[in-house]
């Protein structure tokens, strides 16, 4: 049976989702983040040398990580006329390439460097607090923020141009790889005006009955702010 190695509040909960999507049995090993620094277990080094989720097993006891990576081998094995991946050669296909790729290499790194100025403060000594908090502060306000906020716009204006998903009209596996940016952006800067079609997308994808089973193999789920 394919194995999960999930990592609590991370991007491994997508994998949970796809896999119940796919109607893919599965078996979830489940690891829980240090308290005090919110970092992986070094059990995780264990299966793969970075220590990092997700990593799945397959069936062959091949492993494999990284989040686009990890999707593409389950939609390429198991989705079977499923449709969460569009035909091949459309340009809903390529938007759907484009964005598996997208949701790690251009939004997520920004997502983490504000969550790195956030919760920096908080791991100095107390007389130092002051200051840290106004370098993290202006950091985020020139850096991170502006940023953040012209993505947002962008993701926004796709979903509105799509029909409410980003991969063509339907549902796809793309919107599953895009739930987290948007799920931290929600979570770390909150939605306001222009991100209606934001709001409308976590709602559509919250109350699918897929992600609210991941939501029970997967333990609690809470993203890091």
């Amino acid at each position: 049976m394919l194995k999960v190695h999930h990592l609590n509040n991370s991007r491994s909960q997508r994998v949970l989702w796809l896999l119940e999507e796919l109607g893919v049995p599965h078996e979830v090993v489940r690891y829980q983040r240090d308290r005090a620094t919110m970092r992986a277990p070094a059990a995780l080094q264990k299966i793969h040398p970075l220590g990092k989720s997700p990593v799945i097993e397959s069936e062959e006891g091949q492993i494999i990580a990284e989040t686009g990576a990890i999707i593409e081998f389950l939609i390429e094995r198991y989705d079977s006329g499923r449709s969460l991946v569009p035909p091949p050669d459309t340009q809903e296909r390529r938007d759907w390439t484009y964005w598996l790729h997208y949701a790690e290499g251009s939004a997520m790194p920004l997502l983490l460097l504000k969550l790195v100025f956030m919760r920096m403060p908080h791991g100095v000594p107390f007389f130092i607090r002051p200051l840290v908090k106004k370098i993290a502060a202006t950091a985020q306000a020139k850096v991170t923020d502006p940023q953040l906020a012209t993505h947002m716009l962008y993701w926004a204006d796709a979903l509105r141009q799509g029909n409410g998903w980003f991969a063509g009209k339907a549902f796809s596996a793309a919107d599953i790889m895009m739930s987290f940016p948007l799920e931290a952006a929600a979570s770390r800067i909150g939605l306001g005006e222009g991100h209606g079609p934001i709001k409308d997308f976590l709602e559509r994808i919250h109350a699918r009955p897929a992600y609210q089973r991941a939501l029970v193999t997967g333990g609690p789920y809470e993203l890091l702010k």
